[in-house]
């Protein structure tokens, strides 16, 4: 994630074992369709990859996935699951050009702030390839703000979030709205972003 919020960056390290353990039983919802629409074999980027129960699936699924968390304690838990090393990547570090054929951030992004998303979403264009295929998920809202934990959330709107993919070059950008909860247990409603790079 961004370096600017540092409590956030703070819960995670903190808490990684507890958040880890409460989050590695069975792959996001999503995944499955996600892998299903890549040649098999496509290289993956993993941002926050947390306890490291996606990057576990998809490797299961025989695709070349390179698992990534923005701190060095969750890398650190992911690295237990998957018994390999996972880079330790800040958003904003993200420097590949061209280099992954799909990215997959699950629950990550909506850490990032708002004046910096669009920026980020950009960094994940790039490191993307032709046709490159992009999943996120956000919680949704109408302003920023933190939860309990007082990790930042951006909380966007679905018009607001398709205008900052938008403005990173991303096209076919579709979003899909549904209840969930999370870490917290609260109810949530939840944006699933899908996206391609054209170009």
């Amino acid at each position: 994630m961004a370096q600017s919020d540092a409590e956030t960056l703070h819960f995670y390290a903190r808490e990684a074992k507890t958040y880890a353990t409460d989050t590695a039983s069975q792959p996001t919802t999503d995944l499955d369709r996600f892998l299903d629409a890549l040649k098999p074999g496509a290289t993956i980027l993993e941002l926050g990859c947390g306890s490291g129960r996606d990057s576990a699936h998809m490797l299961a699924r025989g695709f070349d996935v390179f698992p990534t968390d923005g701190t060095p304690e969750m890398a650190l838990e992911a690295e237990r699951t998957l018994g390999r090393a996972v880079a330790v990547l800040p958003f904003d570090q993200l420097d590949a050009v061209s280099q992954y054929d799909a990215v997959w951030a699950n629950a990550c992004l909506l850490h990032v702030p708002r004046p910096d998303l669009a920026g980020i979403l950009s960094r994940i264009r790039r490191a993307t390839r032709a046709a490159g295929l992009f999943q996120a998920s956000y919680k949704a809202g109408a302003v920023d703000g933190r939860d309990r934990f007082d990790r930042y959330y951006n909380y966007p709107a679905a018009d607001w979030l398709c205008a900052q993919y938008g403005a990173a070059g991303w096209a076919d950008i579709r979003i899909e709205t549904r209840e969930g909860s999370g870490y917290d247990r609260q109810p949530t409603q939840w944006l699933h972003v899908t996206a391609r790079r054209q170009g």
